[in-house]
């Protein structure tokens, strides 16, 4: 089983925003505290609706720690990257019956989202096996949810390229227009910040050529066709790391590979993917 790594501070602030945007102020539910006695148990499944890949159990499970004040037992029956079908039981949990429904819509929007992520991502990823290529994801996040997503990327067999504006430099358009010229804004952020890796957007080979000669050592070809960055793969020589993207399709996916690039970034693994549909079933009495 690998061990996908998870910000668990970074877990508790999600879960209670989102606990806390359900619950109001006042925090409350109103339905369960009116139907519900405070001492009832229950038995609870997180059941998959639908074929995919799951991810974000232990998100699931603070969810539930959460609203029973750690009285909820969570028992994991599925792995986090997992391909489950409809029907499968991921986890089963017991505890107060108020604090079982209480949880479930939000535990159930975040699972539901990060597995949809994990499912699609292993679409790239399975289409991608047997070349050097790896899917690579990119900001298109949902706004607070960005570890989770690029979490569920992990698990679903991509990578991540960068967490933020703050770990790696890219110079796209914009910034080499300001700038003057991909030699001149490339320069300026190695002189700024010479201990942050620097990628370059580029667009035609005499750009990756110029971005190559000012040392950057990783490209961004920016909607190349296939056959133009066979061109790139065959004039840079690994002198750099290559990234095709823009405009990318599971129908293309294999093409691009073939040309010798390191990695495809697809904006839709986060902007674009499906929530795999989960429910919470509670066994019958």
């Amino acid at each position: 089983m690998i061990d996908y790594v998870l910000d668990f501070a970074e877990v508790q602030r999600i879960v209670l925003t989102a606990l806390a945007e359900d619950l109001g102020e006042p925090p409350r539910d109103v339905t369960s505290e009116a139907t519900i006695p405070a001492e009832q148990t229950d038995t609870a499944e997180l059941v998959a609706r639908a074929d995919g890949v799951v991810a974000g159990l232990p998100v699931a499970a603070e969810v539930f720690a959460v609203t029973s004040q750690g009285h909820a037992e969570f028992r994991q029956i599925a792995a986090e990257g997992d391909r489950v079908v409809r029907g499968d039981v991921l986890a089963v949990i017991t505890g107060p019956t108020r604090a079982l429904l209480t949880a479930e819509r939000t535990a159930l929007n975040l699972i539901s989202r990060m597995s949809g992520v994990a499912t699609h991502t292993r679409r790239w990823a399975d289409q991608l096996e047997g070349s050097r290529a790896t899917v690579l994801d990119t900001r298109k996040t949902t706004p607070g949810l960005r570890s989770l997503e690029k979490y569920a990327v992990r698990v679903g067999g991509g990578t991540n390229k960068r967490m933020g504006l703050y770990d790696v430099a890219m110079i796209k358009d914009n910034h080499k227009l300001a700038a003057g010229s991909i030699t001149a804004a490339y320069r300026l952020v190695r002189a700024t910040f010479p201990d942050v890796a620097v990628q370059v957007e580029v667009t035609t080979l005499a750009e990756a050529q110029e971005a190559v000669a000012a040392g950057a050592t990783f490209l961004l070809c920016d909607n190349m066709t296939p056959e133009l960055l066979t061109e790139v793969v065959g004039a840079i020589g690994g002198r750099a790391e290559l990234e095709a993207t823009g405009n990318l399709t599971l129908a293309t996916a294999a093409a691009y590979a073939a040309t010798g690039v390191d990695y495809l970034s697809v904006g839709g693994l986060t902007h674009s993917s499906p929530i795999l549909d989960i429910a919470l079933d509670l066994r019958p009495r």
